[in-house]
């Protein structure tokens, strides 16, 4: 039976890397798969997943407003997919996790979404906060603070490197300008002091 996989972390914690890879296992094996990603985030180019590791692959693109189910339909309908694969899924909307969940229960057909939880602020992103509610598993893809411990948020700096409060939730960015911390960390970066301990 198909299911509707939620894979969530911070940044920089593997997502993109483990999303290839697990397609890569499924077309080794002679089946296809249909990998999506949000036209928002073309730092690899667009409709390209990359990983900070070096691999890639072409995606479809997925933006505000897209009717999934029906695209996914009839890509199964041409040609038969194992698998759908979707990247930076914090950016689908609510409508477009419920026509994934419509995928998986009226296709049968295996949808492995990958995304933030959080935004920098700490607060849901729509997408995820709907693929929270709707996915029959939930799988953390989990990455270090820089203290050792699991990071499980992420600030925003500016371009003085200084953390950023307020802003727009969604600014694509990478290493420069985003940083995965602990909750502690998070915190004492939020509140302008050192952590303790």
């Amino acid at each position: 039976m198909a299911k509707l996989f939620f894979n969530y972390s911070t940044m920089n914690a593997g997502k993109s890397t483990v999303l290839l890879q697990a397609s890569h296992n499924y077309r080794e094996n002679g089946m296809n798969t249909l990998l999506l990603t949000a036209d928002l985030d073309n730092r690899a180019g667009a409709g390209r997943i990359a990983s900070r590791i070096g691999i890639g692959a072409e995606a479809e693109t997925f933006s505000a407003g897209d009717d999934l189910f029906t695209r996914i339909a009839a890509r199964h309908a041409a040609l038969p997919l194992a698998c759908v694969f979707v990247d930076e899924a914090q950016f689908l909307e609510p409508d477009q996790v419920w026509q994934l969940a419509r995928v998986v229960d009226d296709l049968n057909l295996p949808v492995l979404a990958y995304g933030l939880r959080v935004d920098f602020r700490g607060e849901l992103f729509p997408g995820s906060a709907t693929l929270l509610a709707l996915a029959d598993e939930m799988r953390e893809v989990r990455t270090i603070c820089r203290c050792g411990r699991k990071a499980t948020m992420v600030i925003r700096q500016g371009p003085d490197g200084r953390p950023l409060r307020d802003g727009a939730q969604i600014q694509i960015g990478g290493n420069e300008t985003y940083v995965s911390l602990c909750r502690r960390h998070w915190r004492a970066a939020m509140e302008g002091r050192p952590a303790q301990g």
